[in-house]
């Protein structure tokens, strides 16, 4: 890794903590509330009540639990400040596992969480719910505790969990517990932000974990494997639990649908909002809706900064985050991240965003054997082999990883989903009509868990970080996706022009920026001379033979591999989680063109500052 004096930034396998000042880039339950045995207790360090983590339970376990729960060590990375593992009072063969990212107190901060109105229940919760002090104040609501998630017990208490689920503003995933009625609750948000697995036998055995590596190695007596699949976002499902500490599913109930504005809408801090679709009043809403979703996200009491890559959406959420920091008297300045190989356009252009706002901006440089380097365990941190997501999670994960080592930032803001949720995708220039691109991008948010959000959660929660995503908001993508459907296509051969049109005035990011155009990743992070598109296809084509992709259908015959690259990712996803590949249902390529692969820079419209 290379570094160049008073700029940009090296990163280094094993480096000792320095000061943030020689780094930066000058820019203009209580335990007892109830009879659970903790088996397995370890703090290492108190720090806030909003957590990012890692969350694994059993259910109806035939084998030793303190076996068992050697599997939750497989998601320690997600919460490295602390762990635990506590069974269930009354049912041996059940237990919770946690590992806490801490983001006040270290006792009321741990899970399950437990609180003496409800002994009953038992809650692991992997997010952070936004709207929990509004929920509060509206019901009444009396905490013991200092923990947003505390609000689940409680909605659940007064209304069930289908009120519970809905009027939840955040991203989350949850187990909840109630021994009185013995029942189990799993549930995630509307878009998958935070993740969760399942594995369901057909007697009765149940295990979940925030990402599928927890459950792979499970010992259960069966003849087959247990298949392990993903919780799907937007859903609750409610599960019987038996006498003898087995399951049942009884049902699976979607709560929220991205269209529909959501039930916890009413208690929202923005409350009415201008109606109508004239052109001024949409703008105004969308500014109002935005700066809303980075402000209810900026709780938090470790250190936040934002990945900046110098395009649209990264550049709009970290210039709105810093100007809403310094409204609420956020003493600390905003780190600002952005990676590439020397001399790349995604580098430059955050250089001049950083500069713009004031940010303290690092640059992390990597060179090609660097990324080809990180590629095995980058596969194996996403739990996927989808092309585009893998190709484009090396360089988020790399800057992941320098940001835990060399810095003090934890909660991380970005850019993902404004290009479903805005059509910012370059194939959206060929959709035969408005109300098909509206369907695309209502498609898209709907699978966004199995790409951008997956590559988002896993690169930075490698490396304990905990990542926050304002596109993704509620009620800011709800309002944008009911305006009409030819208010938001691409205009004048420029994708996602009413995005940029509403933050025309704003003089918050150069023109510039503002205006863009979409960069493919492999040409925004690498150098100008060679794309990191064309980097990976040099080096695979010595790694794969052609007869190995001639005969790709019959070794891998669900998705199967039609390129070198698909077969060489595939061979490593393999290698790591033999017989998942159904995890994926498909590979990620554009519409209403003839693709043979999902990288941008493949498509006419095209047009790259990068030079092969």
């Amino acid at each position: 890794m290379k570094s160049s004096p008073g700029f940009q930034q090296r990163r280094e396998e094993e480096p000792e903590p320095v000061p943030v000042t020689s780094r930066l880039v000058p820019a203009a339950c209580p335990a007892g509330a109830g009879g659970g045995s903790p088996f397995l207790v370890a703090v290492i360090h108190p720090s806030s009540d909003f957590t990012m983590c890692g969350i694994w339970a059993l259910f109806g376990s035939d084998e030793c639990l303190s076996v068992q729960c050697l599997s939750a060590m497989k998601i320690a990375h997600r919460g490295p400040d602390a762990f635990r593992f506590e069974n269930v009072n009354g049912f041996t063969n059940c237990c919770f596992g946690f590992h806490r990212l801490a983001i006040v107190d270290q006792l009321y901060g741990m899970q399950p969480i437990r609180v003496k109105k409800f002994p009953y229940l038992w809650l692991c919760y992997n997010g952070e719910i936004y709207n929990f002090r509004q929920l509060k104040k509206q019901f009444g609501f009396e905490f013991q505790t200092l923990v947003d998630g505390e609000v689940i017990l409680h909605l659940y208490s007064r209304g069930g969990i289908e009120q519970t689920a809905s009027m939840l503003d955040g991203v989350f995933a949850f187990i909840l517990l109630d021994t009185a009625n013995r029942k189990v609750f799993l549930g995630r948000d509307t878009y998958g932000v935070r993740p969760l697995f399942k594995v369901l036998t057909e007697d009765g055995f149940l295990g979940v974990c925030s990402e599928a590596k927890g459950l792979m190695n499970l010992k259960h007596s069966m003849s087959s494997c247990p298949k392990v699949e993903p919780f799907l976002p937007g859903h609750y499902e409610v599960l019987d639990l038996k006498p003898s500490g087995k399951i049942a599913s009884v049902e699976v109930v979607k709560f929220h649908s991205c269209k529909d504005e959501p039930l916890h809408a009413a208690y929202d801090t923005v409350e009415n909002l201008p109606s109508g679709f004239e052109l001024e009043t949409v703008k105004s809403n969308i500014r109002i809706l935005f700066e809303n979703a980075v402000r209810k996200r900026l709780m938090s009491h470790r250190r936040i900064g934002s990945l900046l890559s110098g395009g649209l959406d990264s550049s709009l959420v970290a210039a709105v985050l810093l100007k809403l920091m310094k409204e609420s008297n956020i003493t600390y300045p905003l780190q600002t991240f952005a990676i590439g190989m020397e001399d790349s356009p995604d580098l430059l252009a955050a250089r001049k965003v950083a500069a713009h706002i004031g940010s303290e901006h690092h640059e992390v440089i990597f060179n090609s054997e660097e990324g080809i380097q990180a590629l095995e365990e980058v596969i194996f941190s996403l739990e996927t082999y989808d092309i585009t997501t893998v190709r484009a999670s090396v360089g988020m994960y790399l800057v992941s990883k320098y940001i835990r080592k060399k810095t003090d930032s934890v909660v991380l803001f970005s850019g993902e989903g404004s290009d479903e949720l805005a059509q910012g995708y370059i194939y959206f220039h060929k959709a035969p009509s408005p109300e098909e691109s509206a369907e695309e991008s209502e498609r898209l948010l709907r699978e966004l868990y199995l790409f951008d959000v997956l590559r988002a959660d896993r690169t930075t929660a490698a490396h304990g970080l905990e990542l926050r995503v304002p596109f993704l908001d509620h009620r800011f993508t709800s309002y944008y996706l009911s305006l009409p459907a030819e208010l938001r296509i691409p205009k004048n051969g420029i994708e996602k022009y009413l995005l940029r049109e509403s933050f025309q005035d704003s003089n918050l990011l150069p023109k510039e920026i503002l205006w863009r155009p979409k960069e493919a990743f492999s040409d925004g992070i690498t150098s100008v001379k060679k794309s990191w598109f064309s980097i990976l296809q040099d080096y695979i084509d010595q790694q794969v033979d052609d007869l190995l992709l001639e005969k790709a259908a019959e070794k891998f015959p669900f998705n199967p591999p039609k390129t070198k690259e698909g077969y060489y990712y595939r061979q490593i996803f393999e290698k790591h989680y033999p017989g998942q590949s159904d995890w994926l249902p498909h590979y990620w390529m554009p519409r209403w063109i003839k693709a043979t692969d999902p990288s941008a820079r493949t498509l006419k419209h095209y047009k790259s500052t990068a030079q092969e």
